[in-house]
Formats: structure tokens, sequence, C-alpha cells
């Protein structure tokens, strides 16, 4: 016997129940209840494409494949109701052994800021972006971690560099500071941040 079934009625445009089912990452509060610091990921460690928040889609774009050979060394993000220098959110990288993925939020702690200086093909004027390390708050066995070994820092200098010359960026890095100026370049960018208007 073939029921009459009807179709169920669907209300309110497919912008509104996108919308509605993922939240503002760049409006999110940059710190937790304990007053850790928020990441949001967009490009998880092992990833071989850049992925970026969309704030008008409300969605994790591709933005372009990496340079063959070079992967995200680990998770890849920023500081959600930020500002940096260059008009985005600061920038963070999350040291930690396994990947996550986009839009997974991490509570961290600031372990050590790279400052770094960017210059685009095609514009005159450089601009500062640099990018912060932090750990996650709930990795127990990364909570006496302060700094970087040297080597490691080595490498993700090399990273950075690499990374930004395949988008048409040429990056200079100025060098590393520790956690305390690392804490004070997020609050100096959230400082900057004007809270975004939902669309």
């Amino acid at each position: 016997m073939v029921g009459n079934w009807a179709s169920p009625t669907v209300r309110g445009s497919a912008h509104e129940m996108h919308s509605a089912s993922m939240a503002d990452f760049l409006n999110l509060p940059l710190r937790d209840a304990d007053g850790a610091f928020h990441v949001v990921v967009e490009a998880p460690r092992g990833s071989v494409v850049k992925m970026k928040y969309e704030p008008r889609m409300n969605a994790f774009v591709f933005k372009r494949p990496m340079q063959l050979g070079i992967s995200y060394p680990y998770d890849w993000g920023f500081f959600p109701s930020t500002m940096a220098e260059d008009g985005d959110p600061l920038d963070a990288m999350v040291l930690f052994g396994a990947p996550t993925w986009p839009g997974t939020v991490i509570a961290s702690t600031p372990i050590g800021v790279v400052r770094v200086v960017q210059k685009d093909d095609g514009e005159n004027a450089p601009i500062r972006n640099d990018r912060v390390i932090v750990v996650p708050v709930e990795d127990r066995r990364l909570e006496h971690v302060h700094d970087l070994a040297p080597r490691v820092i080595e490498e993700l200098e090399q990273f950075f560099v690499t990374a930004s010359k395949n988008a048409g960026k040429h990056v200079t890095i100025e060098g590393w500071e520790g956690p305390k100026n690392a804490s004070e370049t997020i609050l100096e960018a959230a400082e900057k941040y004007v809270r975004r208007a939902p669309e």
C-alpha cells in the first residue's frame, strides 16, 4: 500500500539554515572561562592544501595547493576577535602531535611569536604578519613547554618562507620572542578588532 507521504516543509533560505548551523568563527570569544586563548583551526597538520575561513560564506574554503613536498607541520589557524596589521585575524600555529580539522577550537597557551615582515608581489610597502606559536591547554604532555628547540625554530622558519613564496609573497624573519611577548601580541590584536556585524 502506498501511503500519502507529504514532503516536509522547510522554512528559511539556504543561507539562513547554513548560518544557523555553523558558528561565526571570527566573532568567537578570544578567551575561554579560564583565560586560555582560543585558536580556530583552518588547515590541520599534514594538510597539503591552504584552507581559509571565509566569513561571507561562513565556511572554510580551498585557497590553493601547497608547493609539492610541503605540508603544514602543525595545525594552522587564527585567534578569533583579533585583527593583525595585515587586516586579517592574527595567525596561530598549534604545536601538537596529531591533526584536528577545520573549525576545531583549541584552548591554548602561547609559547612564542615569530616576527615576520611580508611583501606581496605588486605591493610597494611591506607589512608585518607575525605568527604566534601555542600549545593546547588540555595536552598535559606539553604543559611544561615554554619554548622551542633551535632545530624546530629553524625548520619552522623554512616552512614560513617556502609556503609564502608559493603564494607570491616574500617574507623576512626578523626574530623570535617568548611567551610574554606572544601574549602581548595577541592582546594588541584584540584591541584593534572591530566586531563584524552578521551578514
